[in-house]
């Protein structure tokens, strides 16, 4: 229990099948906590693994009562654990980070400073990040580009789900976005409040693979692009003035030929192919904007906490 006057760092941390590392983690992010003025507590959000995680997590948190596990019923993903996080934790400042020591603890103490001075949100921007390869950084290069264009929401290029907020920015997380789509890093960037950014390189994957694929990547793209811009809506009306300007173009085409048509069917069928292919784009967009709003309607929990370790003790002992 802290003292009075001691202040509190939840650090949250998502885990998926990350059996090989946690224990490392664990030591590595508890030699670094132990040297700071704050106390602490290590938040471990247990994603549905089914590679042992959850027994490690189990034994370490009977040998400390700071370590605290949250377990799902199911995988529910990396948004939802960094969600269970920010709802059960304790701390006057949160840190959100992962498991796989790419997000690196030897941050925190820089993080605490911001903390210190008066900041709200910290984002984590990366400055590297090789074991990514060249694709997945062209590719996240790309979404900060399109997303910034789309969006009245301008996001920090290259900010990552490593961030810090306050105990004030979490409540607001908690209680005002609570969306079952959505993109919780613009969240942060989106609240407001004091903020500040961090470089930081990221380290080398310490064991396992990224459980973010190319596909998973781009359905999450596509699903923050919904979530934070409607001008895919707009495009609708663009085509239909882009339409109408080139049937003018056809139309006065056809009046200044010789014969009075264009010769050939070729114009006719490239121009019906080409108002098809907008159409069923159009229509495609549509289609993920309907989507959303049904699994926002339908309601179903963000995630389903199965069992807790540690929670209980922390609460009864601050009360």
């Amino acid at each position: 229990m802290t003292e009075e006057g001691e202040k509190l760092i939840s650090v949250v941390v998502s885990v998926y099948n990350e059996a090989e590392v946690l224990e490392r983690f664990c030591r590595e992010t508890r030699a670094v906590l132990d040297r700071q003025p704050w106390d602490y507590e290590l938040l471990f959000v247990n994603d549905g693994s089914v590679d042992g995680s959850l027994d490690i997590l189990k034994r370490l948190a009977g040998q400390d009562r700071r370590i605290k596990i949250i377990s799902f019923s199911r995988n529910f993903g990396h948004e939802a654990a960094m969600i269970a996080g920010l709802d059960h934790s304790s701390g006057d400042g949160i840190i959100c980070m992962d498991a796989d020591l790419q997000h690196p603890p030897a941050c925190i103490p820089e993080i605490l400073e911001k903390f210190e001075e008066g900041y709200e949100v910290i984002n984590m921007v990366r400055t590297k990040n090789e074991s990514a390869g060249w694709l997945k950084n062209l590719c996240s290069a790309a979404f900060y580009r399109v997303i910034n264009v789309m969006s009245d929401v301008k996001f920090q290029s290259n900010a990552s789900d490593f961030f810090a907020v306050s105990r004030r920015v979490a409540g607001v997380l908690k209680e005002n976005y609570r969306e079952k789509v959505r993109f919780l890093r613009g969240y942060v960037q989106n609240v407001g409040f004091a903020k500040t950014t961090i470089e930081y390189e990221a380290g080398v994957r310490a064991a396992g693979e990224s459980k973010y694929s190319i596909r998973k990547l781009f359905r999450f793209s596509v699903n923050t692009i919904v979530c934070f811009s409607n001008l895919p809506l707009k495009l609708g009306i663009y085509a239909g003035v882009f339409a109408a300007l080139l049937g003018v173009v056809v139309m006065i085409y056809t009046l200044l030929t010789r014969d009075g048509a264009p010769s050939g069917y070729a114009t006719i069928v490239i121009l019906n192919c080409f108002m098809f292919a907008i159409l069923f784009v159009i229509v495609g967009i549509i289609g993920e904007y309907i989507a959303i709003l049904f699994t926002e309607l339908k309601d179903r929990p963000v995630y389903i906490v199965e069992e807790t370790r540690n929670l209980e003790v922390w609460r009864r002992e601050k009360n």
